[in-house]
């Protein structure tokens, strides 16, 4: 997010006492696109006060907090954050592959390619690579629990206009009653050469609402507890329903009603998005999106306040740490492994598909980056030597203790907020993690003065999993689980410490720069 001086804050409360001082030199902030009315003389805007920036961090002069704010802002759906991702690793130099074409790799050279733009993968080739040395891997997801459009979105009920949506992940949902929310993702348009283009689109202001019941009309809600059917109560109220009753709306309403799997409406509101005439828009893929930025909190803004944290939060911090690893010339001169980022979509849902972890889109980057770079090497099993020598981190939020909950958590084992990166156990292998890839990970840490914790969960509970058992077991790479600290995880608006996001970039560069080195020093199958 753009850097403004103290009082960093963005207004939500009306307060005509207080007055912002901004640095003439400072960047202005990032708002989403709204009426020039509402700022006219006759309309004082309700606002708030959010922090959005922060650049100083107890481990390390450089903080990537703001960047990270900016990054969850852009990225509202799986597909912005891949997009952002991309726009980012061209803006560094890295190289566009296509999954299409052949390749043509060297030492020293850094590529990425999307699939589906929702999935991707990046990756630094070390100058003194040589064929069969192993890959290292930081990996995380795209996808976070939130609500998707039907494939017939129109509904009417008591003369309003809903929305048909459906659940995707394990949501805690009740958190999305009464949000202001809108519509984020992709869709496909015709062009004038009868052609067809891919576009992102983003409403950004709310258009949604799903109202809760009044107390009055459920009086027990309190004692019962919310339980909102999902399929009958979670339908976003979209606008009302206008009555027209002249000839010319009765004739247009009739030929639109052989088609109308959507609102026209809102696929007029779409059109005035992308600029092109709503019959223009053959398909959409939309997700219903929180339009409430995100920020910091906290009475010293030690939190970070925002939706999909999960796991967006891993997935800029891996980026730009690989990024940052490779940005000078002499980066890679003595690296020997090929440092890769993997970012995945549908993890929330079992990964099962196309761009999902659960097929095998990294393992055949990695033989493909292999095979090109042997050249006209003759030798056995280059591909299986190198994967023996790689190294994953699977890189998911963690569950913090909760301070109104902490027998949720196993008593020796309750992860802090702002205290490092937490090592995910499970004896069950729902986690990937074992001792000898705890131990290395840690030991990036330990070198690094940067601090770590442990998790395991509690006997009597079930234990959720991670991206990190699929790609272990898929190929056979050593794998650690590991993630950040959070709270209120799957709600709409979650919960981080903002010092954690500056330790977890700290780690996975340091990872990317020395695990070579600290991995010569542990040897386990002679």
């Amino acid at each position: 997010m753009a850097s403004i001086s103290a009082p960093q804050i963005l207004l939500h409360s009306r307060s005509p006492s207080l007055k912002l001082k901004v640095k003439p030199s400072s960047p202005l902030l990032f708002f989403p696109k709204l009426p020039n009315s509402l700022f006219s003389a006759k309309h004082t805007p309700r606002r708030a006060f959010c922090s959005i920036n922060s650049n100083s961090t107890p481990h390390g002069s450089m903080s990537i907090v703001s960047d990270l704010l900016h990054y969850l802002n852009h990225s509202w759906t799986q597909f912005h954050a891949t997009a952002e991702a991309k726009r980012q690793l061209i803006a560094a130099g890295f190289d566009m592959l296509n999954e299409n074409q052949e390749w043509d790799l060297k030492p020293g050279g850094r590529y990425f390619f999307t699939r589906n733009m929702s999935c991707l993968v990046a990756f630094a080739v070390g100058e003194k690579y040589n064929v069969g040395d192993g890959f290292h891997v930081i990996a995380a997801h795209t996808d976070s629990p939130c609500l998707k459009l039907k494939p017939k979105t129109a509904s009417c009920k008591c003369n309003y206009s809903m929305v048909n949506v459906q659940t995707y992940g394990a949501g805690l949902w009740h958190t999305w009653f009464d949000r202001d929310l809108s519509v984020a993702g992709r869709v496909i348009l015709r062009s004038s050469d009868h052609s067809y283009v891919h576009k992102l689109v983003k409403v950004n202001r709310p258009i949604l609402r799903i109202p809760t019941l009044a107390i009055h009309l459920d009086r027990t809600v309190n004692q019962d507890g919310f339980k909102p059917n999902l399929e009958t109560h979670l339908l976003p109220l979209f606008s009302m329903k206008l009555e027209d009753t002249s000839l010319e709306s009765k004739e247009k309403a009739s030929a639109l009603s052989s088609k109308a799997y959507h609102h026209p409406l809102l696929m007029q509101v779409l059109s005035d998005e992308l600029n092109c005439d709503a019959d223009d828009i053959v398909n959409i893929e939309l997700n219903v999106c929180d339009t409430q930025p995100s920020c910091l909190g906290g009475g010293n803004n030690e939190f970070i306040f925002s939706g999909r944290l999960d796991n967006l939060a891993s997935s800029y911090c891996a980026l730009r740490a690989l990024i940052d690893s490779c940005e000078s010339p002499g980066d890679l001169a003595s690296e020997q492994a090929i440092r890769m980022v993997a970012l995945f979509d549908n993890e929330e849902v079992g990964s099962g598909s196309v761009q999902g972890a659960g097929a095998p889109t990294m393992f055949q980057a990695m033989r493909r980056i292999v095979g090109d770079l042997a050249n006209n090497y003759v030798g056995e099993g280059s591909f299986e030597r190198s994967i023996r020598q790689s190294f994953l981190v699977s890189a998911d939020m963690a569950h913090g203790v909760h301070p109104n909950f902490m027998d949720k958590h196993e008593e020796q084992h309750r992860p802090e907020l702002q205290k490092g990166l937490v090592i995910k156990h499970n004896a069950n292998q729902r986690y990937a993690t074992s001792g000898i890839t705890s131990f290395l990970f840690k030991e990036v840490g330990k070198i690094h003065n940067l601090p770590t914790q442990e998790f395991v969960v509690r006997n009597d509970m079930g234990c959720g999993s991670t991206i990190g058992p699929i790609l272990a077991s898929g190929v056979g790479i050593r794998t650690v689980d590991c993630g950040i600290a959070q709270l209120s995880m799957h709600s709409i608006r979650e919960i981080c410490g903002k010092e954690d996001i500056d330790i977890a970039y700290k780690h996975f560069k340091a990872f990317y720069q020395s695990f070579s080195s600290i991995d010569k020093m542990l040897t386990v199958d002679i």
